[in-house]
């Protein structure tokens, strides 16, 4: 390896390893302070005297924590799946089929990813708290899903359009419908690409603060973990330990999913820009 190239390398892994250190250095300090008594986490102290693992025990039996919980898993469960299993057909339709107004159509999907949520709000809380009675749930969050989502839908429709039209053709020849095709070769084909926007959404709504603040604020019952921990964090003000034990909880089933999940991930998200 001459100098140039070895300076080079030098420079680019140096860049690396600290780029990794600026993401990575937050989390370790929110670990360790998780682990901290309760007077030793207002020192500057970096790492814990004794390890409090009490701490993950004492945020669990604070009251309504598991319900927020339970709200998270039921939110981002059900609306993932809501979204993934409605934005599909429609992926399909404007990357396979030729029809009247399909550019318009397409058009319009990106033209909702450009559109704020906030623009919408008031008409949208309007209709599910005071026509529908739905204030204090997280339905009016969660039905919606069940009619596509414009990034999920233009995500995928990416994905489908790198897959050769020959395996289609083979599955018409063989007597398969388009329902059919969807199902036994296009799905197999589209893993990665599906996989990236289930993670995308599980990500969206396990994280999602505005949307319970809106519709669920005024019933404890109906907080997720996103919204409650600003509570939690009201009523532990001074008790900085227990604020990042909550902290850990609440980001430890979107790392751990996506340490599993990332391989898939990235391979959807890459092969989404192949083809325009």
């Amino acid at each position: 390896m001459n100098r140039t190239a070895l300076l080079r390398w030098v420079g680019v892994h140096a860049l690396g390893v600290a780029a990794a250190l600026f993401f990575l250095l937050p989390f370790v300090f929110v670990l360790l302070t998780s682990l901290m008594g309760d007077q030793q986490a207002l020192t500057r102290d970096l790492t814990p005297n004794t390890w409090e693992f009490g701490n993950y025990v004492k945020v669990f039996d604070t009251p309504g924590f598991l319900t927020w919980w339970k709200n998270s898993l039921l939110y981002a469960g059900l609306g993932t799946l809501l979204t993934v299993l409605s934005s599909i057909p429609v992926a399909y339709a404007l990357a396979r089929f030729r029809f009247r107004g399909r550019r318009l159509s397409l058009m319009l999907v990106v033209s909702m990813m450009m559109l704020p949520p906030q623009v919408v709000i008031i008409p949208m809380y309007l209709f599910w708290v005071k026509q529908l009675d739905l204030g204090g749930t997280l339905w009016p969050l969660i039905i919606p899903m069940a009619f596509g989502d414009a990034f999920s839908i233009f995500l995928l429709r990416q994905f489908l359009l790198t897959i050769p039209d020959e395996y289609l053709d083979a599955a018409r020849v063989d007597g398969c419908g388009e329902f059919r095709t969807l199902l036994k070769v296009v799905l197999p084909m589209a893993k990665p690409g599906v996989a990236a926007v289930a993670l995308f959404q599980f990500f969206y709504c396990w994280n999602d603060y505005f949307g319970p603040q809106i519709y669920a604020s005024e019933n404890p019952a109906a907080w997720t973990l996103s919204y409650g921990l600003e509570s939690f964090k009201g009523a532990h003000h001074t008790d900085w330990n227990l604020t990042m034990a909550a902290t850990v909880l609440v980001m430890a089933p979107v790392i751990v999913l996506f340490f599993f999940a990332q391989k898939a991930f990235v391979e959807g998200v890459t092969l989404t820009g192949v083809k325009g």
